[in-house]
This record gives structure tokens, sequence and C-alpha cells, in this order.
């Protein structure tokens, strides 16, 4: 069971009804507690409670999905993340096999309440609440709470709730990689309603198992199996289906991708309220194992720099370098890969609509993120057994030779391209991030 981990919550998150008034708690979890005595982190009114809660139903799809996995790993239940603060209520979540990634954006205008505090948890999305959030409609006064209000608590008679709700490593990982694609990816269409559903009627039925693209005819949008200049390209197409409920009440798609093809993301509008999905190049991919943070990662964060950045960070305030090292008085080289470092430890998520990293705490601790990393742990594992040989290190160009077992491997950085002998290399070409070798080379000549 190394690969989930255990939360209890003190009470299970709850829509209680009151003269006509419903109050949404979600009860919360972190292991990290930022200084607060506050009970809650947000508490008010939702404007619009039946957009939020179809949103909120469809990622809960989305967290009860899975694409590549078998149906005993398919019966563990997870629940989403969410982050309060700078006036407005993220909430994110992954498919089980983290190959897609699903955000619900509550901007101010949907909120008519107070932040009391800015942080981020781990909620518990229980059944019963689900089914509650089903029977929502739009002319109802439904209050959200972030964070238990109140928790009664009798150690003696052994009255406090429980729950247990087991939260996969891979997510933690996934949360860190799909931000680094998001921070690379650009608009690519924007359509209105009724071209977007022209597009999701063109979705071919069934598990959708070769690639298809996304191309404009005249001024329909199609999915198409035949590749044109400019498409879109994208594999598990049938992914897509987890928004078709929130076909009928969206405003306007906008289609983002990377620019490498190795993620899209369709985000659609409600006015106040985003709903994002994306998805990973193929359904087999997880985020989680894509490597897109190893170089980032490469170059340590210093814990002052860590103690600096809690001290001024506030759950989804946007996140820029450059006012940062000015406030603290730090040189700049030292912050220029720094919006990819944190966002690797998954200390921030990006906006698509800003083209702004924002800072979201995660509720786990940072080392954890650290660990997670195999080829990052196989690279230093090479450098500590001496097994890296540095053969030409000049303007330009370096090479290096690394010994495998029972067979060495050559390593050539040339400009901006880098290259290895190895078995991953060649299956990959650089797709899923650097091999254990190039980040072993890497981190010796960092030094």
């Amino acid at each position: 069971m190394d690969d989930l981990l255990t939360y209890n919550y003190l009470a299970p998150s709850a829509l209680l009804k009151d003269n006509g008034s419903e109050a949404l708690f979600l009860s919360q979890y972190s292991e990290i507690q930022k200084s607060t005595d506050v009970p809650c982190f947000f508490l008010g009114r939702v404007k619009e409670p039946f957009t939020m809660a179809r949103c909120l139903v469809a990622l809960s799809n989305v967290v009860k999905s899975s694409f590549n996995l078998s149906p005993f790993q398919l019966a563990l239940l997870k629940d989403p993340i969410v982050t309060a603060g700078n006036s407005c209520v993220r909430f994110e979540g992954f498919s089980h096999c983290a190959g897609v990634y699903a955000r619900v954006d509550l901007l101010a205008d949907a909120l008519d309440g107070e932040f009391l505090a800015n942080g981020t948890t781990n909620v518990d999305f229980n059944q019963p609440m689900l089914t509650a959030l089903s029977s929502i409609q739009n002319n109802e006064n439904v209050m959200l709470s972030i964070g238990q209000k109140e928790v009664g608590l009798d150690v003696e008679g052994k009255t406090v709730v429980e729950r247990k709700v087991p939260l996969p490593v891979k997510w933690i990982k996934g949360l860190s990689s799909v931000q680094i694609y998001l921070s690379q990816s650009e608009i690519s269409h924007t359509f209105n309603k009724i071209q977007t559903q022209q597009l999701f009627r063109s979705m071919p039925k069934g598990q959708v198992k070769t690639d298809y693209f996304l191309v404009i005819k005249g001024n329909t949008p199609l999915f198409s199996p035949m590749k044109s200049e400019g498409a879109i390209c994208l594999g598990g197409l049938h992914r897509l289906r987890l928004l078709e409920p929130l076909l009928p009440f969206i405003k306007q798609l906008q289609v983002f991708a990377h620019s490498e093809m190795q993620a899209t993301t369709w985000q659609f509008s409600f006015g106040s309220l985003r709903f994002s999905l994306s998805l990973s190049r193929d359904p087999w991919r997880g985020f989680s194992g894509e490597g897109a943070t190893l170089d980032a990662l490469i170059d340590n964060v210093s814990q002052g720099w860590m103690d600096i950045f809690e001290q001024n960070a506030y759950a989804n305030q946007t996140f820029d370098p450059s006012l940062f090292t000015i406030k603290e008085s730090l040189y700049l080289s030292k912050t220029e890969n720094v919006s990819a470092q944190l966002a690797a430890m998954g200390l921030l998520g990006f906006d698509l609509n800003d083209n702004v990293f924002f800072y979201r705490q995660l509720p786990f601790k940072i080392s954890r993120i650290m660990q997670l990393n195999p080829r990052l742990k196989g690279a230093e594992k090479l450098i500590a057994g001496n097994k890296v040989e540095i053969i030409q290190n000049t303007l330009g160009r370096i090479e290096a030779r690394v010994e495998g077992s029972g067979i060495f491997h050559t390593v050539i950085f040339d400009g901006n391209n880098q290259r290895c002998t190895c078995e991953w290399y060649g299956k990959h070409q650089g797709a899923r991030g650097p091999c254990k070798h190039v980040l072993a080379v890497k981190k010796i000549v960092m030094v």
C-alpha cells in the first residue's frame, strides 16, 4: 500500500438544510497546518448554486473514472482538493489513472461571503453529499464553507466521526507535473455553445484507440481521424465524454494545446465559474509519470528560499518571481527557474486565462514531493557510485559516459539538444522527460 496516503477526517462533509437554506460544509485535512485559529477558510453564499453543483458532480465523475486501471483499483474512491483565497475557490482532482485532470474555478463574482483565512485542503466528497448536490436548484440559497465550521468532539464517549480516505501518491506527482504542461500551453480555439455542441456530436461512439484531430471545416469544428495542417492531436478522445453532462449549460469552450501536443485542456465557461479538463497525450499515460518536473527539480530550492516563500505566499495569489525577488532583496539569477521549481514541488498551480502561476499549498509535506521521482533518485545513485565520466565539456557541447547494468551509455548535450543511448531515450526521444543518465550529467555539470 505504498501508493496510498490515508487521511482521517474529524467529520464527513455534509449539505445541511434549515428554513429553506442549504449550507455545504466540506471537511478538511492537511498534513501541514499554517497558523490559523479561524473555523474555516471561506464561508458565504454561492450566487449560482445549480451551476456549481453540476460542476462539482462532474469533477467527482472525473475523480471516479479511470482509463487504464483494473475494476479492483476502480473501487477505491478518491476525493478532490480545494484551495480558498484571493477571492476565489478552486477544486482540483484527477482520474484514478491520473491521465485526466479537472478543475472547477469559482471566481469572485460567483461568491458572496468572507474569506476568513486562505489555504488548501483535501476535502471529503461522500456519497450523501453528492446525492444532495445533484438535487440543488438555481433558486435555492446555498452557503459554502471550506473547512468544517464546527466539530463536536467527545473523546471519552468516542463520538468523533472518522472517515478514512485513501489518496494516491500519483495525484501528488500529477498535480505538480500538469501545471508545467499548462504553463507551456496556448489557446488554440474559442467556440460558442452551438459550435461546441456540434463538435461533441462529431465524436465517435465507444472507446477510441487511435489518434483524432480537432479540425475546422468552414465555421464548424469537428473531430476527425485525418490529420490536417494546424490540427490539434489528442489520444483517448472518448475521455472528453466526461464533459457531456455540462454541455447544456455552457456559454463557450476554449481549447488550449501544449506546444508539443503532450496535453490538451478543454475549458467550459459559465460566466463566473469555469470547468477545465486536461487530457494527457494518451489514455495509458498519466500526468504523474510524464517527467515534466525533473529538469526543474535538479537544482534544489534551499530551505531559506522556502521559508521566505511561505511568509509571503497566500492561496490563489499570483506568483511573480521578479517582484518576489525585489521584495526580498535576492539576486534575480536565483529566480530564473524558480516558478518551474515551485510548480514541480506542487506549490504553484497555473491559470490559463491569466497566463500566470498561482500559489496553492498542497496538503502534503514538500519532502514527499522530492521523494517521488525514481529517475531523479536513480541519477543521484549514479553520481554517488562515481558512474558518470565527463569526457568533453566545451562551450555548447557536453559528452559523458555513464555506466549502466553491464553497459555504458553515451550522453551528449549539443546546444539545447540532449540525447542518450539508453533504452528509455530510444523509446520516448525525450518526450516524457529526461532519463536518469541525462539527469546525472546535468547535476554534475551544474555543480
